[in-house]
């Protein structure tokens, strides 16, 4: 359709250059006036993005796809988005006001200089969304969690069976191409994971908040080891580990897509949506969903020295926030999460570190006493947690009082109490019958969980 010459046409040109933007470009006077848009043209009236003047190029840029060469201007791949005609309401050097009709954009879209002029100007979408009924992402929002279970559910085709990964939940909101990615507490973890960023970039235009497991291979098995690498690193120590121990992010659930909440769709619809993406890079996946076949999902767990399975009803709603008995999570090892409460300092080789923790589970007295946890640790972990330790010291046991909640005189002589506000897991072989946990080996910290949510688990 394009080049055109009768200053009524329009085309959108998806630019994946340094950095991922959409080129505006208008037919007018015989050239096309382009505005590089770095999240693409607003979905909803009265969004205001960034739009940056760029040079006027030659009608027959607009049917242009394809690849520009490194070392030349605006080098990366570039494919036509969209195309179509336009209608002129205002055009001045300082605002252009059209109303688009393309396959994909429709509506009319103020473009205004900044004050100060330059190169940079805004758009904004004047009125009508994408579609009446258009939803914009949610800023926030908690995962659905599962429940603990002793053995699969049955019967077995009622569900769907995924592995249970080691590592750590995020939901990813992905917005113009870019990516923020949100720990299970709502804390901002974009920078943690720089590698992630290349998601955005495969989703292009696609508005979407997916839920998710970020791991860090070691021998190609995920490890909460390896990861502890990554949890606590700034985001300059992250782009300098991202290439040594790089993460890979298990994407196995999608809660908003283009303009429409999904959360009330059953998992199974979910998923069709989330396999429809194409999901697939050198870091994000979508692992295989099994319906139906629990027992050898659970047994190939196993084998592979995997944590477990995750049943997921097939006609079970998205639930925010919520721990439900609609996903239910079967375990291949004995994991619990713990408090520290406190430490005894090492001997010998440990020496001026940690030598054992002193670990506990909430009760309806407080702080439950569950042992000691000495195994585990490596000596960059000895150290870290030796100095975090250091700084939460208090003068008396934050263990709860009351019988079963006390720490036994033998281990609390020389111990050294602190704030309970570190959470950690630990694996172990089951409980004592007066609540400890039998060859508790650490695991590591986790910082997307608070010490009041600890509870006991039996299983």
């Amino acid at each position: 359709m394009l080049p055109h010459g009768g200053d009524d046409t329009f085309v959108i040109q998806e630019h994946h250059a340094s950095s991922l933007h959409w080129d505006v470009r208008l037919e007018r006077g015989g050239v096309l006036v382009s505005w590089a848009v770095p999240k693409g043209l607003p979905s909803e009236p009265g969004t205001i993005r960034l739009a940056v003047r760029t040079e006027d190029h030659p009608l027959e840029y607009a049917s242009f796809s394809g690849v520009i060469p490194r070392g030349e201007y605006g080098a990366g791949r570039m494919v036509v988005w969209d195309r179509g005609r336009y209608e002129v309401v205002k055009w001045s050097d300082r605002e252009v006001d059209v109303v688009l009709h393309g396959s994909r954009v429709e509506g009319e879209f103020v473009f205004f200089r900044r004050s100060g002029g330059g190169k940079d100007w805004m758009v904004r979408r004047r009125h009508g969304a994408v579609r009446p009924d258009w939803v914009a992402l949610p800023e926030s929002l908690s995962p659905m969690l599962a429940t603990a279970a002793v053995g699969l559910p049955e019967p077995a085709a009622g569900w769907a069976f995924e592995f249970k990964w080691d590592g750590v939940r995020a939901l990813a909101r992905v917005e113009g191409g870019r990516v923020r990615l949100v720990s299970r507490l709502g804390n901002d973890v974009t920078g943690t994971y720089p590698e992630l960023q290349g998601l955005g970039a495969q989703l292009g235009a696609t508005e979407v908040v997916l839920d998710g497991e970020v791991v860090a291979l070691a021998g190609g098995r995920p490890s909460f080891a390896a990861l502890q690498q990554r949890l606590h690193a700034t985001a300059a120590q992250a782009r300098r580990l991202a290439g040594r121990v790089p993460v890979t992010y298990l994407v196995f659930d999608v809660l908003h897509l283009d303009g429409s909440p999904t959360v009330g769709l059953p998992y199974e619809r979910r998923r069709e949506l989330l396999e429809g993406l194409g999901l697939a890079g050198a870091h994000w996946v979508v692992p295989r969903s099994f319906p139906g076949e629990g027992a050898a999902v659970l047994a190939a767990s196993r084998e592979q020295g995997l944590e477990g399975v995750v049943a997921k009803r097939l006609d079970s709603r998205y639930v925010p926030g919520v721990r439900s008995a609609q996903w239910v999570k079967v375990t291949a090892v004995a994991a619990q999460e713990v408090v520290v409460g406190g430490w005894r300092p090492g001997e010998g080789k440990r020496k001026g570190v940690v030598g054992s923790l002193l670990v506990g589970v909430r009760g309806e007295g407080g702080l439950v006493f569950a042992g000691s946890v000495g195994t585990g640790f490596d000596q960059a972990e000895l150290e870290g947690l030796t100095r975090r330790l250091g700084a939460l010291e208090v003068g008396v046991s934050p263990f709860a009082s009351t019988a079963g909640g006390v720490v036994p005189r033998a281990r609390a002589r020389g111990a050294r109490w602190v704030r309970p506000e570190l959470v950690g897991e630990v694996v172990h072989r089951g409980w004592t019958t007066d609540g400890r946990l039998r060859f508790a080996v650490w695991r590591g910290l986790r910082s997307d969980k608070v010490p009041g949510e600890v509870r006991r688990v039996d299983l």
